[in-house]
């Protein structure tokens, strides 16, 4: 059935394009300064050209290969898909753990331990950073790729995620796995998580994005600038002298586009994700 077209349906269009260009304008024009010369890029900011890239189409990449061979953006980037797939790939296993304990396995407790995990939530990160540094420090992991994404691993929203689509399975799937002789991991391995892709997805590419916007933790504990992501390289472009802004806005280009192709990529994962607690059974 198609929707009429109305007052209401114009606003509602209307206002939705509003806010999508809040958003796009800054990127657009973060994209189109990266293809201009330096001398360029803050000419004709009152009027269309501000959003036009160089008329030469062969200042169109001049900077993104100016900005590679001045710094080291494809060490920086290597790092950053390492922290990236291998914190979300440790967020998955983690949390999908204790997703599954908290919504199928009975211990003394487990009720007063998730109230208190969810009580959690509502501390800012910011507050348990100095105390996350001092065991790390203690460990002897400072300036380690380990330090980076280790801490974070553990989730409470991720593990509520999980427990969530683990609750929704049935428990006569998971008596009829035990009546065929199936170990609790093997139930956890062969039943449990088959049945809970979209969560995997889910919890796998916001562990993924989180890691690679991730600035403030990857500074503390990384001294070695062969260790860096990008998003602390960022900073260190930013204040190397001479600064020139068409080659900081490349590099911010740079490191967006990896994000844009994975949120495209798994877009119908995370809406089916956070959307609701499927479990795969048709």
């Amino acid at each position: 059935m198609t929707r009429k077209i109305g007052p209401l349906m114009i606003i509602e269009y209307l206002l939705l394009f509003l806010l999508a260009a809040l958003f796009i304008f800054p990127m657009l024009w973060m994209i189109v300064s990266s293809m201009k010369p330096e001398a360029d890029v803050y000419t004709n900011l009152s009027s269309f050209k501000a959003f036009l890239p160089s008329l030469n189409p062969a200042n169109w990449f001049k900077t993104y290969q100016e900005v590679i061979e001045r710094f080291s953006i494809g060490t920086y980037l290597i790092n950053s898909v390492f922290y990236g797939l291998t914190f979300a790939f440790g967020s998955i296993v983690v949390n999908s753990l204790a997703g599954f304990a908290f919504a199928k396995i009975n211990f003394k407790g487990k009720k007063l331990l998730f109230g208190f995990l969810l009580a959690l939530l509502i501390i800012p990160m910011e507050t348990v950073l100095i105390p996350q540094f001092t065991i790390v420090n203690s460990l002897g992991l400072v300036n380690s790729r380990l330090a980076v994404v280790l801490p974070a691993m553990a989730s409470v929203f991720n593990i509520y995620l999980f427990r969530n689509f683990f609750i929704a399975i049935p428990e006569e799937i998971i008596e009829s796995a035990r009546l065929d002789g199936a170990s609790i991991w093997t139930i956890f391995l062969r039943v449990m998580l088959p049945m809970s892709k979209p969560a995997i997805a889910t919890v796998g590419v916001l562990s993924f994005i989180s890691s690679w916007n991730d600035y403030i933790w990857p500074l503390m504990v990384l001294t070695d600038r062969s260790k860096f992501s990008m998003q602390v390289a960022i900073t260190t472009i930013n204040t190397t002298q001479p600064v020139y802004i068409n080659q900081v806005m490349a590099v911010l280009t740079i490191s967006t586009i990896p994000l844009i192709i994975v949120y495209i990529v798994a877009q119908k994962y995370i809406l089916q994700g956070l959307g609701g607690s499927g479990t795969g059974i048709k």
